[in-house]
């Protein structure tokens, strides 16, 4: 499985931007899929999650209410709305897979394939 971030990029405080990440494999449609994150200088964290049909969704506390994870299984893509963002929200994104389709799952070593990243900038 191959995964591909893309739609990186930098933004002004207040703006939005939409994080894709397209999947490799036929089995796509069974994955649970997540968003991380890294910030210079700090380890990794999780952002956003999603199970295999998009019917349950969890976040961490600093995306609830300002990012929405959704999928999209006849693209093999899942997508991250980030709205209203924030200096804080400067980092690497980063989209990962767990095949077993477990849910929620919110630690990094939970997922078996990442993708490359893509890096986000928010400018005051």
């Amino acid at each position: 499985v191959q995964l591909q971030a893309s739609g990186g990029g930098l933004v002004q405080a207040g703006g939005s931007l939409r994080l894709s990440c397209a999947a490799s494999g036929r089995t796509f449609n069974r994955y649970t899929m997540g968003w991380f994150r890294q910030a210079p200088g700090k380890e990794r964290e999780f952002v956003a999650g999603i199970n295999w049909n998009g019917g349950s969704t969890f976040y961490a506390a600093s995306a609830k209410g300002r990012f929405t994870i959704s999928r999209d299984n006849a693209k093999n893509t899942v997508f991250l709305q980030m709205n209203s963002l924030r200096l804080e929200d400067t980092a690497v994104y980063y989209c990962a897979a767990d095949p077993a389709g477990r849910v929620p799952i919110i630690r990094g070593v939970e997922y078996t394939y990442w993708g490359q990243g893509t890096q986000v900038t928010v400018s005051s």
